[in-house]
């Protein structure tokens, strides 16, 4: 979400003594809570408590640069989020598993694909003191990809919006989504050969 659009609630909340580790964590339980509400086949409602937790994504993050950005909140804020896209396919999965289970497990695995390319590099540019220029902002490094946040978040919607649909979309972001990780597997070799 455009930062420019959210510092004016992030000064807000700040002023109300929010943290931005609070405000992860509320994201956090607001996510979990879409998840038997996939199950339960409410879309409606899921699509709205996964828009919540996208919003407190974006929220924490300015939050953060309001006030003092941690470490802890960097590190909280990455690993809620891969939790997170790994718990909508399995609502999606309790829904309904005879269609939609196996669609479910190649996105998680998918997922641990791009999340763990994306860390492994991140804690190896940490170590060697590389920066990311192009996401100064960013807590960790930041490695982009085909597949991001923003790309992730239109999936989830068409999901919710399209739920019969769920293992076509699934399946689509899926592929799209190992073509990232074969990317920054080879990001990661070509920037980490020469030393």
């Amino acid at each position: 979400m455009s930062q420019r659009l959210l510092q004016p609630l992030a000064r807000r909340a700040a002023s109300f003594g929010a943290t931005a580790d609070s405000i992860t964590i509320l994201g956090f339980v607001i996510g979990v809570l879409a998840v038997p509400a996939l199950a339960l086949g409410y879309w409606s409602i899921a699509l709205l408590l996964i828009l919540l937790n996208r919003l407190c994504d974006g929220l924490d993050g300015a939050v953060a640069r309001a006030t003092k950005p941690t470490d802890r909140g960097a590190y909280l804020d990455i690993a809620l989020d891969f939790t997170f896209y790994a718990l909508v396919p399995l609502g999606f999965a309790l829904a309904d598993p005879q269609d939609n289970a196996l669609a479910a497990a190649v996105l998680i695995t998918s997922f641990i694909g791009t999340g763990s390319s994306f860390l492994a590099f991140a804690a190896v540019a940490g170590r060697r003191g590389d920066t990311a220029a192009a996401f100064p902002r960013k807590g960790i490094y930041y490695l982009g990809g085909l597949t991001e946040g923003f790309e992730t978040i239109v999936v989830l919607v068409l999901m919710c919006l399209f739920p019969a649909h769920f293992p076509t979309i699934a399946y689509i972001f899926a592929a799209a989504c190992a073509v990232t990780t074969v990317l920054r597997w080879r990001q990661g070799w070509v920037a980490f050969g020469a030393r």
